[in-house]
């Protein structure tokens, strides 16, 4: 019975690890991504939303990260 829960718990830790690597993979990809493609845009573009080139990094953080 230990050795069954002992295993249990070891299958949950993995599992909660697997999750938890899953959900940084998906956050690291949407920052990168939001952030190529505001790079992409003009400086006009960028003017056009309120924002400048400077805002970039943080506004794709904020994005991803909820930062």
């Amino acid at each position: 019975m230990q050795e069954t829960r002992r295993t249990n718990g070891r299958a949950d830790r993995r599992a909660g690890l697997i999750s938890r690597l899953a959900d940084a993979w998906k956050r690291w990809r949407l920052f990168h991504r939001t952030r190529r493609e505001l790079h992409q845009l003009t400086d006009r573009e960028l003017d056009e939303m309120g924002l400048s080139r400077s805002m970039i990094s943080r506004l794709a953080a904020e994005t991803a990260y909820g930062r």
